[in-house]
């Protein structure tokens, strides 16, 4: 697990005075993306306040040595993954020397001003060549909510409490924040209907998760081990996978979600490092009575003790209504990553565990992660009971499930007493029509 030092002091300010009580991006964050300005070509940057410091030009400025400058070489170019690839330590280095470049009072302020780029001068790329993507479905009280919906009963099946649940999605259609969504066409079947049918779906729906990169990888038919599986995540960022929930009623028995999920996912474009969120590690929430205990190869005390993250997690919509009326975005839902059933190591360990070979740049998915109550909900679906309960807007507006031009917005944010808050930027993509 990553370890606190001087990089998290919250008394720790910069000469970049936007990044000073910035929301997202104050001196103690300093996430990494992928950025072109000018006509230039993607490169690697780091988010601080309302800048971009530009890695390939603070390279060739001298201001990396050692480690740091390793580990800034591999993040300046058009992707990440050889910088993932690197591990922890010379992300370590590399946050170290930044946090030093960055901080208020450096006598050579002026050469490292000349690597900064304005954020809105900018545009942001996908952080890696995802070669291969997750979704895992570990957030406990969004698969009951929808359990409930079609199983009253007996909401969650048999293995859920045994077994990390997750499926393979595709990567190639994974897009960075503020890249539009085009509504899916797909076959669904209305309980009434004798046969299915073809057509745009009308019930479209956002999915509220935590995005988790992989860093380090493991040889095929090497599992990773749960006092290791930490060691192989390279950061986080938020993840919006889109959902055509009446696409998915009708195809996803025998064999689970297909088109009703891979036409879009959306991430936020920074990679937050594992070190950034060291002040929001928590314990992992203690199962309730009756629930069995994870089998020996997903148990691991140190994970147990500080595996999981205490992060708000907020969705937001904004519909053409509001933007014509001028009304600020409708929060949906606001949760937390502490309701995750599984940690992310157990998650790693388990994707592992039969031998498969896991690569920098790969990302996984949480899943949806909702917390106890209505006002929690990750998901749409759970909001409005299934569509039967409307959400009611400011503007006039009602909502079962999304309509054409509406814009979803997920954020995330760190808060802890004695430290500085954390967050992710924002993920966010508009709906456009059907083709």
């Amino acid at each position: 697990m990553a370890q606190l030092d001087h990089t998290h002091d919250p008394k720790l300010g910069s000469w970049v005075a936007s990044a000073n009580g910035h929301p997202d991006f104050p001196i103690q964050n300093l996430p990494l993306g992928i950025f072109s300005s000018g006509g230039g070509a993607p490169r690697g940057g780091v988010a601080i306040g309302d800048q971009i410091l530009d890695l390939s030009a603070a390279l060739a400025a001298g201001l990396f040595t050692g480690e740091a400058a390793r580990a800034a070489e591999a993040a300046c170019g058009s992707v990440l993954n050889p910088f993932l690839a690197l591990g922890a330590g010379s992300r370590q280095a590399l946050r170290a020397r930044l946090s030093a470049l960055l901080q208020a009072g450096r006598p050579d302020q002026g050469r490292v001003e000349l690597c900064l780029r304005p954020a809105s001068d900018c545009t942001l790329h996908l952080p890696a060549h995802i070669g291969d993507y997750t979704d895992f479905y570990v957030g406990i009280h969004h698969a009951t909510n929808v359990g409930k919906q079609f199983r009253p009963d007996n909401p969650l099946l048999p293995n859920y409490k045994y077994v990390p649940i997750g499926y393979h999605g595709r990567a190639s259609s994974i897009r960075p924040s503020g890249v539009p969504v085009r509504r899916p066409l797909g076959q669904t079947k209305p309980p009434d209907a004798s046969e299915p049918g073809f057509g745009p779906s009308q019930r479209l729906d956002y999915e509220l998760e935590l995005g988790v990169w992989i860093g380090l990888g493991n040889e095929l038919g090497t599992p990773i081990d749960i006092g290791k599986a930490s060691d192989h995540v390279g950061g986080f960022c938020l993840l919006n996978d889109w959902s055509a929930r009446d696409i998915q009623a009708w195809e996803y028995q025998p064999l689970g979600p297909f088109l009703s999920k891979n036409f879009a996912s959306t991430i936020s474009a920074w990679i937050v490092t594992p070190e950034a969120l060291a002040p929001f590690r928590i314990a992992q929430p203690g199962r309730p009575g009756g629930d069995p205990a994870p089998l020996p190869y997903l148990t691991n005390e140190a994970d147990q003790r500080e595996g999981a993250l205490d992060l708000e997690l907020e969705v937001l919509l904004l519909t053409p209504g509001m933007r014509a009326k001028r009304l600020p975005p409708h929060r949906l839902a606001l949760s937390n990553a502490r309701h995750m059933y599984w940690t992310v190591a157990q998650m790693v360990t388990h994707h592992t565990s039969n031998g498969c070979n896991l690569q920098p740049g790969d990302l996984l998915g949480t899943g949806t992660i909702s917390g106890p109550d209505q006002t929690s909900c990750g998901s749409i679906l759970e909001a409005t009971l299934g569509g039967k309960s409307p959400i009611n807007l400011a503007s006039g507006e009602e909502r079962r499930f999304l309509q054409d031009g509406d814009e979803v917005i997920l954020r995330a944010r760190g808060c802890r007493d004695g430290f500085a808050p954390v967050g992710f930027g924002e993920c966010r993509a508009m709906i456009l029509p059907a083709a």
